[in-house]
C-alpha cells in the first residue's frame, strides 16, 4: 500500500520526498542515490535493476541537474526524466517508470530479499504444502523461476530427491479484464510449487 502514498516517495505521479524506503528505519534513500552516486554507479543501477534502455542518458541528466541543486522530490526527478528522455503520447511506459523501479529495488535490496525469503519459505514449508509467488519485474521472476527450478531438479543418476514439484511450468499472468481494472497487474507473474 505504501506505493500509493505520495509521502513515501515511491510514485512519480504523486508529489513526495524522494525516499522509496519500504522500512522507514533504513538509512539509504533514493534521494541519497540520486544526489551522491557517481554517473557510472547511477547508470549501473538503472541498467541492472530498471533495465532502462536509455540508462546512460538518464544517469547523465540526473548528474547534470543536481549540479544546479539537489533533487529532493519525486516530481523533480520525474519532470527531469520527461524532459531528458521525452514522453511519447500513447507510449506504454512513462519515462520515469523504469528509473523509479531501479531506485526502489536498490534502496530496499529487493532482489537479495526475494532469494533469501524463498529459501527460508521452502525450508519451513510442510510436506505437501504449496508456495505461490507473484513477481512484478522480470528480474524478480527470474529469481523465483531459478530457485524453483533448482529445488525441483531431478538428477539422472543418484538418489537425490527434489524438494519441490513445479505446479506451473510457465508463469500465470493477469487477464485483460484484470489489467483494465488494476493496471499494476499488467506486469504480474505468478508461479506455484509444492513441497515433496
Amino acid at each position: 500500500m505504501q506505493l500509493s502514498y505520495g509521502s513515501r516517495g515511491f510514485s512519480f505521479s504523486k508529489e513526495g520526498p524522494l525516499d522509496m524506503r519500504m522500512n522507514p528505519d533504513e538509512k539509504l534513500t533514493a534521494k541519497d542515490i540520486v544526489n551522491h552516486y557517481t554517473e557510472e554507479e547511477l547508470g549501473e543501477i538503472l541498467r541492472e535493476y530498471g533495465e532502462e534502455p536509455h540508462w546512460r542518458k538518464a544517469a547523465r541528466a540526473i548528474v547534470e541537474a543536481r549540479r544546479k541543486g539537489p533533487i529532493e522530490t519525486t516530481k523533480q526527478l520525474a519532470d527531469l526524466l520527461v524532459s531528458s528522455l521525452g514522453f511519447k503520447r500513447g507510449g506504454k511506459l512513462h519515462p520515469a517508470t523504469l528509473v523509479f523501479q531501479a531506485l526502489r529495488i536498490c534502496v530496499n535490496r529487493e532482489l537479495e530479499a526475494i532469494e533469501t525469503m524463498l529459501m527460508k519459505a521452502i525450508q519451513f514449508l510442510a510436506k505437501g504444502g504449496r508456495i505461490g509467488v507473484i513477481s512484478f519485474h522480470s528480474l524478480e521472476d527470474r529469481i523465483v523461476k531459478n530457485v524453483f527450478r533448482t529445488a525441483s531438479f531431478r538428477p539422472r543418476k543418484g538418489n537425490t530427491i527434489p524438494l519441490l514439484k513445479l505446479l506451473t511450468k510457465k508463469p500465470l499472468t493477469a487477464a485483460f479484464a484484470e489489467v483494465r481494472a488494476n493496471p499494476r497487474a499488467r506486469s504480474a507473474k505468478m508461479r506455484f510449487a509444492e513441497k515433496l
